[in-house]
């Protein structure tokens, strides 16, 4: 099973206020910095699950996302923190946190003044309807230009239908709503991106993806319903991410952008 890479937490730098999970800025043993998703912020370990899977699928079908490792945090750190709200989601987030490579220099993608190439918008666009990515909207972009290239971010609004488990079926041919997207008007090849990247969601892949969520953000994770177990198995949550993610491949005629 190809693990993501580990690293440890040194200090903690800064809040990055504008995520509602506060994030924030955090050097690490291997002389890197990272922007750091901890499990104890609101949303849980699923939005981190949510990341990772996301992710990772979307560089390896060719989008630039920068690299996610799991960031181990000792709750320590928190003594050394003069705020209050950020001492307090330090100490709950002890163990396996998300950790996205810092990219210096990078600024916020700006609709109106940077151009996209139509086929790469028409890529992240099938890639967002098949994640059900709702955050990539021209309020909130999630998108950053770092060497006059563009590069993906915070994907933990993802999958949402992995916080119902008991009604992910309906979401399986779910529609995508584009009207918000902030690439939609330029995503003009949504053909050409539709038979370019469906062949390549296989199950190969997407077990290849699945596989790098640490164990400990999703044991408990699939709990819905009298059947599921707090204790189940992470392969077996493993198993049922794939399996939802095949169907959805299978069912996109009713959510590729057209």
């Amino acid at each position: 099973m190809s693990a993501l890479r580990r690293v440890t937490a040194t200090r903690y730098v800064t809040p990055l206020r504008e995520g509602g999970s506060l994030p924030g800025l955090v050097e690490a043993d291997d002389l890197g910095t990272y922007v750091a998703k901890f499990v104890g912020a609101g949303q849980g370990a699923k939005a981190l699950v949510a990341e990772v899977i996301a992710g990772e699928l979307a560089r390896r079908l060719g989008l630039r996302v920068p690299e996610i490792v799991v960031l181990d945090l000792d709750p320590v750190i928190a003594r050394a923190e003069p705020d209050w709200e950020v001492q307090e989601l330090l100490a709950r987030s002890g163990g396996a946190n998300l950790g996205m490579d810092f990219l210096p220099g990078a600024i916020g993608f700006d609709p109106v003044a940077h151009a996209v190439d139509p086929l790469e918008a028409s890529r992240v666009l099938w890639f967002d309807a098949f994640v059900e990515n709702v955050d990539r909207s021209w309020r909130n972009p999630n998108l950053l230009r770092w060497h006059r290239e563009l590069w993906l971010i915070d994907h933990g609004a993802c999958l949402y239908f992995h916080h119902a488990w008991a009604r992910a079926a309906a979401a399986v041919a779910r529609p995508y709503d584009l009207r918000d997207h902030v690439l939609a008007p330029v995503a003009t090849a949504r053909a050409d991106a539709d038979a370019e990247l469906a062949p390549q969601v296989d199950r190969a892949l997407l077990s290849e993806v699945v596989a790098r969520v640490p164990g400990e953000w999703l044991r408990g994770t699939k709990r819905s319903g009298a059947d599921a177990s707090h204790d189940e198995e992470p392969d077996a949550t493993r198993a049922a991410y794939v399996e939802h993610l095949l169907a959805r491949r299978d069912a996109r005629e009713a959510w590729v952008p057209r």
